[in-house]
């Protein structure tokens, strides 16, 4: 389950597959608004994992 925190980090790893203008959202390059989408998703995944290593205890 720890793998799924590799994600986020192969994501962001590879610049050129990210380092475009195109396609643009709301004004923002792909550049920005890829970079800002992970921040929630590494967020879901870094619960989920807490989730599965803790056992749903508290």
């Amino acid at each position: 389950m720890k793998l799924l925190l590799l994600i986020p980090f192969l994501g962001l790893l590879w610049t050129p597959f990210y380092n475009a203008p195109l396609p643009a959202l709301f004004g923002f390059p792909f550049f920005y608004w890829y970079q800002f989408l992970w921040v929630p998703l590494t967020s879901f995944l870094i619960w989920l994992v807490y989730r599965h290593e803790n056992g749903g205890q508290r």
